[in-house]
């Protein structure tokens, strides 16, 4: 089985359990959040052996992501237990009722927390040495660059380390109260390392400088593949060798947009391991993404395998004829409906 790793901060996750404000909120619900996590989770639903690497406070909180990701099959071995420092902590507010175009917010208390100790000396770790060695991709992302000086140095090494057959992947994820009073130019350097980089196209414009697609090239020559993420228009794929594929998002009744980007990661990202081409891990990486978007949380159940299946090879008529609310696929396509029902 193909191996995946993710090497990242996952923190404790705090909501409203109503939809009110958070100063009127009077009961929380307690769940775990984190990109590369998320990843991690998206790469074992789609199939591989999938494994996440970080930093966790000897607490209630680490205990209860390190449970929370074994259940969803992620291994978790390559993860140290911090005994002084604690778990991150973010909490995340949903849109309010009264202002449906406010959009959710997040407050993060991460500052000195277990990740960010995160170093080079996570890499001596002979359970992290073993599982980097033997895994087919390694993901990474701008988020764990920002945390602390030592977790940009381990990134850093990762990204520059002979490859001996692996795929690194470097997804931006940018947050501006990470990098606020630091120098983001180190993101295009980071970036540039790496094999696969994928930003979305309202990131890049922090964190580039631009949102053009060719000077995006221009700025990262290094990668295979760049991949640009236009949030609800499309997604798009610059090779190296200057092939450009563009596939448009599915047509979607969003509830909450928060993991989407990493459900299209992991999605698009096994696709590359499994050996397809750009445009059908562009759809996988798109039906990941509707999952997430129409549920509440940070990841969404795929369709049943037959569905799946139906979906990824439909024709672009039938791909355009899709609609997904509630994590429903459905289209007035009925060739689409009866492959996926066919015993």
């Amino acid at each position: 089985m193909l191996s995946a790793v993710c090497v990242g901060e996952t923190m404790a996750m705090l909501t409203p359990v109503k939809p009110v404000p958070l100063h009127q909120a009077t009961e929380l619900h307690c769940g775990i959040g984190g990109a590369e996590s998320n990843v991690a989770m998206g790469l074992a639903a789609m199939g591989l052996d999938s494994h996440w690497v970080g930093r966790v406070g000897k607490d209630g909180f680490g205990i209860r992501i390190l449970e929370e990701l074994s259940s969803h099959g992620v291994g978790v071995s390559g993860v140290e237990v911090d005994p002084g420092r604690p778990t991150g902590l973010y909490v995340k507010v949903p849109a309010q009722e009264t202002d449906p175009d406010g959009g959710s917010s997040v407050l993060y208390y991460r500052q000195g927390s277990a990740a960010s100790a995160m170093n080079l000396g996570t890499l001596a770790n002979p359970a992290v040495e073993r599982l980097l060695n033997e895994a087919s991709l390694i993901h990474l992302s701008g988020i764990t660059a920002a945390l602390s000086a030592e977790c940009l140095q381990l990134t850093e090494a990762i990204l520059a380390a002979p490859r001996q057959g692996r795929i690194i992947s470097f997804d931006v994820n940018w947050r501006a109260a990470l990098w606020a009073g630091q120098d983001r130019s180190v993101l295009r350097r980071l970036a540039n390392l790496a094999d696969i980089v994928l930003v979305g196209k309202d990131e890049a414009e922090h964190a580039f400088g631009t949102t053009d697609e060719t000077e995006l090239r221009r700025l990262m020559p290094d990668p295979a593949v760049v991949v640009i993420k236009n949030e609800a228009t499309s997604a798009i794929a610059l090779e190296r060798d200057g092939t450009r594929s563009e596939v448009s998002a599915l047509s979607v009744d969003v509830l909450e947009p928060v993991g989407a980007g990493d459900s299209f990661a992991a999605g698009y990202l096994s696709g590359v391991l499994f050996g397809l081409g750009q445009k059908a891990s562009l759809r996988r990486g798109h039906v990941a993404a509707a999952c997430t978007l129409t549920v509440h949380g940070d990841r969404g159940p795929l369709p049943g395998s037959a569905l799946l299946s139906a979906i990824l090879d439909s024709t672009d008529a039938e791909w355009a004829a899709i609609h997904v609310a509630a994590g429903h696929f459905r289209s007035h396509d009925r060739s689409l409906h009866d492959r996926s029902t066919a015993p």
